[in-house]
């Protein structure tokens, strides 16, 4: 009998990274998991990332001095954008470190901005 293991794009990403890095992303996937459980695992421009209906949804970034989420929308940013006023951000792109995370409220609402930009492009 051979058994094969499947590992995801995102769980050899996050398996490269220190405990505590890979702690803060583990945590914001389980948030969008729980939002969206039917998201598919893959990569987007190259980075891990969380796909709904074939779509990028977030992708996830580890740099030397920071972490970064990218929503795939600038829009979503700028509309989450007044929530985050302690963090760096980017037309793309919202910085945070293992000892200031990102609010879950606030992932939140990013997945659920997200979703539905994705779901108004499907019609």
């Amino acid at each position: 009998m051979r058994i094969v293991l499947c590992v995801s794009a995102v769980d050899d990403y996050l398996g490269g990274l220190d405990v505590s890095t890979r702690a803060a992303f583990e945590h914001i996937r389980s948030l969008v998991m729980d939002l969206v459980p039917d998201a598919e695992e893959g990569t987007s421009y190259g980075m891990a990332a969380l796909k709904y209906r074939q779509k990028p949804l977030i992708a996830f970034l580890a740099a030397k001095h920071h972490l970064s989420i990218f929503p795939c929308s600038s829009r979503v940013v700028d509309s989450v954008r007044d929530q985050l006023t302690a963090f760096e951000l980017s037309k793309g792109t919202i910085r945070f470190t293992v000892e200031t995370p990102l609010p879950d409220e606030v992932v939140r609402d990013i997945v659920r901005l997200r979703m539905e930009e994705i779901i108004g492009t499907d019609r």
